[in-house]
C-alpha cells in the first residue's frame, strides 16, 4: 500500500454522478481529499460513462447530476488550484484505452470481481446483462492507467478494483514493454544522464541485476526520478532495463487505503439516499434538526423516567463522530440513569452538524450563483488531464504498432 506520507504522488480518483452528496460522502472521501491534494497531484473525476454502466436508462438525470455534484466537491474544499477536476467523457483517450485494454482482459479476470455478482444480486431490478456492465472493471483500469496515477484511494471493499488494474498493467507491460531495440535504447538513454549519473546508473543495475541488491535498486530508481533531461518515455525504459524487464508503459498503481469514519444514518444504517436516512451536504438548517430530532432512539426509552443504553441508540454513532470526550460521558451518565431526555442529548448532535454544514452551504451558494466559474474550474481541469492522457495514448499506440502512417 502506498504512504500516505509519500509526497508528490500522482492521485486518482472519481465518483459517479449521482446528485447532491451528503454528509456520508464527506467523510467517507471528500474530507480525505481534500487532505490529499495539500500533498499530491490529485486528479479528481465525475465518472458520467460509469454511471451509464447501470443508469443507461435514466441519462436525463446524468447531466444535472454531474454539476451537482461539482459544485458539493468545490463547497467541501476541492480547490481547483491544487487539483485537476474533470469530466470522464470529455476525455476520449479514456474510452481508446478501454478498448485497446479489453482486447487482452481475460474474460475470467472480470468474471471473478467480486462487485460483478453483488450488483447483479443487489440490483435485481436492472438489466445488467450487458457488455458495459461486465466491462466496467476495464474503463475503471483505464480511468487510472491513463494518468499513471501512483495511488487510488479506496475503502477495503475497493482494493480488489485496484489489483484488477495492476494485473492488466502488468500484463501490458508483457506483451508491449519489450519494444524493438529496447537494450539500444535504453543505453542511448544511460548516456542522456551525463558520465557521472551514467556511470552510478550501471554500478547499481550491476549490483541489483547480479546480487539481488533491494537497496541499488531504491537507489537506482531515486536517481532516475532525479534526472530533469530525461524524457518520460527515457524513464520508464531505464526503469525496466534497472529492474531486468522491458519498459512499464503502463505503471501499477497501489491501493491507498485511507482512514474514512463510519458515518451512520439517521437510522443506524450505513447512510445512504436509497435508504432514505440521510443528511444531504446542502440541506436546510431547519430541515437537518428536524431529521435529527425524529431519530429513533433506544426502544427501552419509552418514557422519559425510563433509563436506556446510548450504545443501542442510532444518536450515538453521532456523538462518537461529532463529540468531545466529556459531552459522550454526559450522554452515557445521563441516558443510562435517565437523567436526560432524548432531546436534550440530540441537541449537541444538532448543533455540531449544523456547525460543519453551515461553510459547505455558504460556499455552495456563491458556486450556485456562478455556474461559468464551475464550467470554467472544469473546462481548466479537463485540459490538464487531456495533455496527460494523450501523452500516455501516444507511448501506447507506439508499442502496440498503431503509430504507423
Amino acid at each position: 500500500m502506498v504512504s500516505h506520507d509519500t509526497q508528490g504522488t500522482r492521485v486518482l480518483s472519481g465518483m459517479r454522478p449521482t446528485g447532491r452528496l451528503h454528509l456520508g460522502h464527506y467523510h467517507g472521501v471528500l474530507k480525505n481529499w481534500v487532505e490529499l491534494q495539500r500533498e499530491h497531484e490529485c486528479f479528481f473525476f465525475i465518472a458520467d460513462w460509469h454511471a451509464l454502466t447501470t443508469a443507461y436508462d435514466e441519462r436525463e438525470i446524468i447531466a444535472e447530476n454531474v454539476w451537482d455534484m461539482v459544485i458539493d466537491w468545490l463547497a467541501c474544499g476541492v480547490n481547483p488550484s491544487l487539483s485537476h477536476v474533470f469530466i470522464q467523457s470529455r476525455i476520449i483517450e479514456h474510452a481508446e484505452l478501454h478498448l485497446l485494454l479489453s482486447m487482452i482482459a481475460p474474460l475470467g479476470w472480470l468474471e471473478r470481481v467480486p462487485t460483478y455478482k453483488d450488483q447483479i444480486a443487489n440490483l435485481r431490478e436492472k438489466d445488467l446483462a450487458t457488455y458495459g456492465f461486465l466491462g466496467y472493471p476495464v474503463l475503471q483500469s483505464a480511468d487510472i492507467l491513463i494518468y499513471r496515477a501512483a495511488a487510488v484511494p479506496v475503502g477495503e471493499d475497493q482494493v480488489s478494483h485496484v489489483e484488477l488494474t495492476r494485473e492488466l498493467a502488468r500484463r501490458f507491460n508483457y506483451m508491449f514493454g519489450r519494444e524493438p531495440g529496447f537494450e539500444d535504447k535504453a543505453e542511448a538513454a544511460v548516456r542522456k544522464m551525463g558520465k557521472r549519473n551514467a556511470r552510478d546508473y550501471r554500478a547499481l543495475r550491476k549490483r541489483y541485476q547480479e546480487q539481488g541488491d533491494s537497496e541499488a535498486l531504491e537507489s537506482g530508481r531515486a536517481l532516475l526520478a532525479g534526472q530533469q533531461n530525461l524524457t518520460l518515455g527515457d524513464r520508464e525504459r531505464l526503469l525496466g532495463y534497472l529492474e531486468g524487464g522491458g519498459r512499464t508503459v503502463l505503471p501499477e498503481p497501489e491501493a491507498l487505503l485511507t482512514p474514512a469514519p463510519r458515518m451512520p444514518g439517521l437510522d443506524g444504517r450505513k447512510m445512504s439516499k436509497s435508504y432514505g436516512n440521510a443528511i444531504s451536504l446542502r440541506e436546510e438548517p431547519d430541515e437537518v434538526s428536524q431529521k435529527i430530532r425524529t431519530m429513533p432512539t433506544d426502544p427501552a426509552r419509552v418514557r422519559r423516567t425510563d433509563p436506556g443504553e446510548p450504545t443501542k441508540c442510532p444518536v450515538w454513532e453521532f456523538h462518537r463522530l461529532y463529540s468531545d470526550e466529556g459531552t459522550q460521558e454526559w450522554v452515557l451518565e445521563g441516558c443510562r440513569s435517565a437523567g436526560i431526555g432524548c432531546l436534550e442529548c440530540k441537541a449537541p448532535v444538532i448543533d455540531a452538524v449544523q456547525a460543519e454544514l453551515e461553510p459547505i452551504r455558504a460556499r455552495a451558494r456563491e458556486w450556485q450563483e456562478d455556474p461559468e466559474a464551475v464550467r470554467r474550474v472544469v473546462a481548466d481541469g479537463c485540459g490538464e488531464a487531456r495533455t496527460v492522457a494523450r501523452q500516455t495514448m501516444k507511448e501506447v499506440r507506439a508499442v502496440m504498432g498503431l503509430d504507423y502512417r
